[in-house]
């Protein structure tokens, strides 16, 4: 007869000769400790998926303004504030052209939002004299002409808006 085996206790990590080829315990001790991990694994899951039912829709679209952000960053890595030219090792952040508040059927268009130093987001205002000139300059006048123009009102619902994290994540792991 053929000697069984050692395998490796996934519990302890201990070598051991298994009385069956299912057996992935060493003793009673492991096999009940490894029960309690798969148990609180199972746990962890259930809650992690009735939280992300009770999100509201305000929860979700911050959440993907986050992914859009950083998408935006990492598009114009290599580029200088679309306001005022500078490039510093300060904070930069995803400046609408168009304000969320205002237009938040622009909120997710990359059009609409470029790589913009802190000061001239926060402390100027978004800078918006500076920001339109940059903008002519990189998008060109038609697309800012269709920028400035008219849109249909934005209803995102929660699936709208899982969608759109969806697609701004793939457009990062592209990125990196």
């Amino acid at each position: 007869m053929k000697p069984k085996k050692q395998k490796k206790c996934k519990s302890c990590g201990e070598l051991f000769s298994p009385f069956n080829s299912m057996q992935k315990a060493c003793n009673g001790t492991c096999a009940l400790n490894l029960v309690r991990e798969e148990n609180a694994k199972e746990s962890r899951k259930d809650l992690r998926v009735r939280k992300q039912k009770l999100k509201t829709k305000a929860e979700w679209a911050k959440e993907v303004q986050a992914v859009f952000n950083k998408y935006i960053r990492l598009r114009d890595a290599k580029e200088s504030c679309i306001s005022c030219g500078r490039n510093h090792d300060g904070q930069y952040h995803a400046g609408h052209y168009k304000s969320v508040g205002a237009h938040p059927e622009l909120r997710f268009e990359p059009l609409n939002c470029h790589k913009q130093c802190a000061p001239c987001n926060n402390h100027l205002s978004g800078n918006i004299t500076n920001y339109r000139v940059g903008l002519l300059k990189k998008i060109g006048e038609e697309k800012l002409t269709w920028l400035e123009g008219n849109h249909p009102p934005a209803k995102y619902s929660i699936d709208d808006l899982k969608e759109i994290k969806k697609d701004y994540q793939k457009k990062i792991k592209d990125y990196l």
